[in-house]
């Protein structure tokens, strides 16, 4: 440590906490004082908006990359690859195989510039990338306790000062789980994001009873938002192609399919301008502003739903039926309406306090974490210009 430094200052420490799928108005409309009082520190954005498909692992993994899904490779939940030969599901095997995970998250960046990173779960944290991994690093476990995952962010922050990881992630699936199941607009979301919001004050409280707070950046984001499903917004394949006849590689609300029998053109006629709620792209023509064509394992035949209508088979739809499901919240649209966008605050030394700023793209934040971490950033989509109103002028 040199003697320049101010008293209490350290190596900047970065936590990254993903609350997935906490839609940008759920601040307000339950009651989280935690997450309200550190925006008042910091820094909050009007949304954070996801890339497309606005899914789990495409979004997380951007937000870690600076990489959209079609430069990383990890184009959706689902994906198949030739090469690789097994099917990608978040849950499969075959997801833990480094040839699908492209870019260099910040974790690798970090470890490959000589500091300590630690995840406490992050889609592709257990998986060698560049032949790097976290120091830290847990198998992923739906069912362990928020309390349980937080007591292990501070026991790695109580480390001797030599071992301490400077770069954290953290994970919560409960407001996703349940804005699936219930809906955006339901109680029990309110409920749900208010309990998440008092065990982010333990963390809080932890990391202030360690005396740490003038090093460590809280960096809280959601991959996307939600939106309300119904059964009576529902489009059916079957309407308009022999299902059997085509791979359906991803399904709603962003359609990946693949004829086995005939040509792309066929399935994409078949679809094309057959449901006003269906967009319907060949790869090549998705729009450049979703940037969803440079990847082989993009589908040729891409099906967009309109915000808040489902895709589906009419086996899915008799599924359904026969077990009760109603349908609840889902996500995956384009990432321009308003129902996907996220949570950003960042609250920390470097960041300004009590700004808002307006609806930031993810990817730009790999470039801004690496700035506060003082580390040089791999090549990627992000611009640091991008979220120059996060940071505090040099002077103050």
């Amino acid at each position: 440590e040199s003697g320049v430094q101010s008293p209490g200052s350290g190596t900047p420490i970065v936590i990254l906490i993903s609350l997935d799928g906490w839609r940008w108005d759920y601040v307000e409309r339950a009651r989280a004082p935690r997450l309200r009082a550190l925006a008042k520190m910091g820094v909050r954005s009007e949304g954070l908006i996801p890339p497309f498909p606005s899914k789990t692992f495409p979004s997380h993994y951007s937000i870690v990359t600076g990489l959209y899904p079609e430069h990383h490779g990890i184009v959706s939940n689902n994906m198949i690859d030739d090469a690789i030969g097994e099917p990608f599901s978040m849950s499969a095997p075959t997801a833990k195989d480094s040839r699908w995970w492209g870019g260099e998250p910040l974790w690798v960046t970090a470890e490959k510039q000589g500091q300590i990173a630690a995840s406490m779960f992050w889609p592709g944290s257990e998986v060698e990338i560049g032949g790097e991994r976290p120091t830290h690093w847990r198998a992923y476990d739906h069912a362990l306790p928020h309390r349980d995952r937080i007591q292990q962010v501070l026991s790695w922050l109580r480390l001797p000062e030599q071992e301490r990881p400077s770069f954290i992630t953290l994970y919560f699936s409960e407001v996703d789980s349940v804005g699936h199941s219930s809906g955006p607009e339901s109680t029990e979301i309110l409920e749900t994001a208010a309990a998440l919001d008092r065990d982010l004050g333990l963390l809080m409280d932890g990391v202030n009873d360690l005396a740490l707070g003038s090093r460590v950046h809280y960096v809280i984001v959601s991959d996307h938002g939600m939106s309300q499903t119904s059964m009576r917004r529902v489009i059916i394949l079957d309407d308009y192609i022999d299902v059997s006849t085509v791979d359906l590689i991803d399904s709603s609300p962003v359609v990946g399919l693949r004829p086995r029998i005939g040509t792309v053109e066929d399935v994409y006629r078949a679809l094309k301008d057959k449901h006003p709620s269906l967009t319907v792209y060949r790869r090549a023509d998705v729009p450049a502003e979703l940037h969803y064509n440079a990847h082989p394992r993009i589908s040729p035949v891409i099906g967009i739903a309109a915000d808040g209508w489902t895709i589906a088979t009419r086996r899915q739809i008799a599924e359904w039926q026969a077990n009760g499901r109603q349908l609840g919240g889902n996500h995956g649209y384009d990432p321009r309406l308003r129902s996907m966008h996220g949570l950003f605050i960042a609250a920390g030394p470097q960041f300004r306090q009590g700004a808002t700023i307006p609806p930031l793209e993810n990817i730009h934040l790999y470039e801004m974490m690496a700035r506060v971490l003082g580390l040089k950033p791999a090549p990627n989509d992000g611009r640091l210009e991008a979220t120059a109103g996060v940071f505090r002028s040099p002077s103050s």
